[in-house]
């Protein structure tokens, strides 16, 4: 019998020698398949970036100088301008997960795309048609009048932003969702790198957008300003038509964001139900929504949504700290308007200051690049970017409370005439780079709190939550937008227009930073109180939520089995005879 098992043994063991060498050629082939796929891969990743880059520079274009327009065209009070741009800030952040939803269930992803690329030429071609001045028209050197009456100039332009907006929900949710940029095979060190220079390219962006297209919009060739916009998202529908449906991602089937709505719904109804008639004992309330515990979801996707409502505390301390964000385009944006804006005989135009904000994080990004390799490199190191978080929301904070300070310092100063788009202001003296440390420490706030937000939302659920983590992100993020419009329309219609004024030096705009400060002060410490579990939560934590879902379980199971059967074939205490 020993000499059998030997002598079957080596039978094996040369036609698997055998099976090796016929297998070679076709491996090299395999290889050769390879690189044109390798290629197409590098293609689609450079255009998805392309348009990426395209949609916010269009975005960005719309954004900067919405205040000087809405207050120096439309007629807007200054507290109506900062909240109309809020607002569109706001629906271009939620627009994605509607139309993720509609892409999913509704409509298919081919036709939404179209339709989302419609609708977004359609609201970049409709703002010129806005702010273009009609009355200055010539034809056979005769000066005609074609003014547009503002009731339909301001219904125009609000259709306008909202096509625009749901033209780039189409875009950031189809062509160029975070999936597309192949991140599951990624750990935290990869995905902090991806996720710091991903947004260093699109804040790249935006400081070419608010330096070319302000001051074209404001001095050089204001009336076409609205078509720089036109232009770039004209370049991403070409961009798109170019690979002829290459580049639109298809997703793999994911849990969708009604299914978590619906696991928590369930589990608060049943919770309720039993909490008033019987009640039994459940490690989780989400506990009550899967099915052996009478509810109507399956253990997986129980499971999946318990891991996402672990980041609900960390969502809901980014709202206070997006409307903190949010006032550059708004407070800060007054306040700079308001300031001289006089260089060396050289007018700036008001966004320029935004790029203020937007260096520091250019200048931090390589040098948290190196941090980050240092601390993922050391072993006794269990490093979590929650420190980031906190230090930019007390960044955030200290910016809004110099911004109190600057408004206070700006009145001191006689004012003078200052013109912005053939409109003369009377504006304070003081040079607009006085503004600048509340910018720079926005922008501070920004190079830590966004990547290391979007590193937590990503990497502690399972991978078949990741995209629906992130839609709750945005979710959160939009809702911080829509409550900074809540505060200012408050602030001004509480006290009367003193808090957020139309003329800055005859009101308290200073007060309003001052509150907004301390709100953003106690959100910081709350954060703190908490942001230890994020700290458990890293690898071992992400781990459990993995293997707390019933297929994952099941792999592990498998892997155990085979495991033990190897360790039985090349066990040398066992004796041929024994393992037959």
């Amino acid at each position: 019998m020993p000499d059998t098992g030997r002598r079957d043994t080596q039978e094996k063991g040369f036609l698997n020698h055998m099976a090796d060498k016929e297998q070679r050629p076709g491996r090299s082939d395999h290889a050769g398949k390879l690189m044109p796929q390798a290629e197409k891969k590098l293609q689609e990743a450079v255009c998805v970036l392309l348009v990426e880059l395209c949609e916010r520079f269009t975005f960005f274009g719309i954004v900067c100088n919405m205040i000087l327009f809405c207050t120096a065209k439309l007629g807007y009070r200054s507290h109506q301008a900062a909240m109309v741009n809020m607002c569109f800030v706001g629906t271009s952040t939620l627009t994605p997960v509607l139309v993720g939803w509609l892409a999913e269930y509704l409509v298919g992803r081919t036709k939404l795309v179209c339709i989302c690329m419609f609708l977004h030429f359609l609201g970049t071609a409709l703002l010129p048609v806005v702010s273009f001045p009609f009355e200055d028209v010539y034809i056979d050197r005769r000066h005609i009048l074609l003014t547009l009456p503002k009731r339909e100039q301001k219904i125009v332009f609000y259709f306008a932003l909202l096509t625009a907006s749901l033209g780039i929900g189409g875009i950031r949710a189809i062509v160029c969702p975070l999936s597309a940029y192949s991140l599951e095979d990624c750990g935290p060190k990869e995905l902090l790198s991806f996720f710091n220079w991903f947004h260093w390219l699109v804040n790249l962006n935006s400081a070419v957008v608010f330096v070319s297209i302000s001051y074209i919009q404001q001095s050089v060739a204001r009336n076409l300003g609205f078509l720089i916009p036109f232009v770039s998202g004209l370049m991403a529908m070409i961009t798109i038509h170019m690979i002829r449906g290459e580049m639109i991602y298809k997703p793999k089937a994911d849990s969708s964001l009604l299914t978590t709505f619906g696991v928590i719904f369930s589990a608060l109804k049943t919770c309720c139900v039993r909490h008033r008639y019987f009640s039994i004992a459940v490690a989780s309330w989400l506990d009550h929504a899967k099915e052996n515990h009478g509810g109507h979801y399956s253990e997986t996707q129980v499971e999946g949504t318990k891991s996402l409502t672990r980041l609900f505390p960390l969502f809901t301390f980014q709202i206070l700290y997006r409307t903190c964000i949010m006032q550059i385009p708004s407070g800060y944006y007054l306040q700079t308007m308001n300031s001289n804006l006089h260089f060396s005989g050289f007018v700036l135009p008001v966004a320029a200051m935004n790029v203020i904000s937007i260096v520091p994080l250019l200048i931090l990004v390589p040098i948290l690049e190196c941090v980050n390799s240092w601390l993922f490199s050391s072993k006794n190191t269990g490093h979590s970017p929650t420190i980031y978080i906190v230090v930019g929301h007390f960044s955030a904070a200290l910016s809004v409370m110099v911004a109190g300070f600057s408004e206070m310092h700006r009145k001191h100063f006689p004012q003078v005439e200052q013109t912005l788009s053939q409109e003369v202001l009377l504006v304070s003296s003081m040079p607009c780079f006085h503004l600048a440390p509340q910018y720079i420490l926005l922008g501070v706030a920004e190079a830590l709190v966004t990547p290391s937000c979007s590193l937590l939302s990503f990497w502690l659920v399972p991978e078949r939550m990741r995209g629906i983590s992130m839609h709750f992100l945005a979710l959160f993020n939009g809702a911080g937008c829509f409550m900074g419009a809540l505060f200012v329309q408050t602030a001004h219609a509480g006290t009367q227009g003193s808090w957020f004024p139309h003329l800055l030096h005859e009101g308290k705009l200073e007060r309003f930073f001052f509150f907004l400060a301390s709100l953003m002060m106690v959100n910081t410490l709350g954060f703190w109180t908490i942001a230890h579990r994020y700290n458990n939560m890293h690898e071992d934590c992400t781990n459990e939520f993995r293997g707390n879902l019933p297929g994952e379980k099941l792999l592990k199971h498998e892997k155990a089995i085979k495991c033990y059967n190897a360790v039985l074939e090349s066990s040398p205490i066992l004796s041929p005879v024994e393992k037959t």
